[in-house]
């Protein structure tokens, strides 16, 4: 896995993330948080197409992929809930590391949609 060391490569990975947790929902059966995880993935693109240009590249350091990854393979009620707790986890890392506040902003919305899930 590689670091997420830019602002770019962030929220590149946020939206991956959310299209693998609408699959994965998706596969559960839960179809309210896959179109959830639909939605923050738009939200993210947006943001992503807005503010990358209004970046600093600043180099960001201790965060990486690894720990971040979910398990898209059980889909039990426990499953849902390391899913969502690791979301959260991941937003609540990254979001203090950008430096524009209305992507920090969505990012933030995210971990606290999924922290509820949690």
């Amino acid at each position: 896995m590689s670091s997420l060391n830019t602002f770019g490569a962030i929220l590149t990975y946020a939206i991956e993330q959310e299209a693998r947790l609408a699959d994965y929902y998706k596969q559960a059966g839960n179809a309210d948080q896959a179109a959830a995880a639909d939605k923050r993935k738009g939200k993210l693109e947006r943001a992503r197409s807005l503010y990358v240009l209004e970046i600093t590249l600043e180099p960001i350091d201790g965060l990486d992929e690894a720990n971040y990854a979910i398990d898209t393979g059980d889909t039990s009620a426990a499953g849902q809930k390391s899913a969502a707790a690791t979301a959260a986890r991941f937003y609540a890392e990254v979001a203090p590391f950008i430096n524009v506040r209305d992507a920090q902003r969505i990012l933030e919305k995210c971990g606290k949609e999924y922290a509820a899930l949690a």
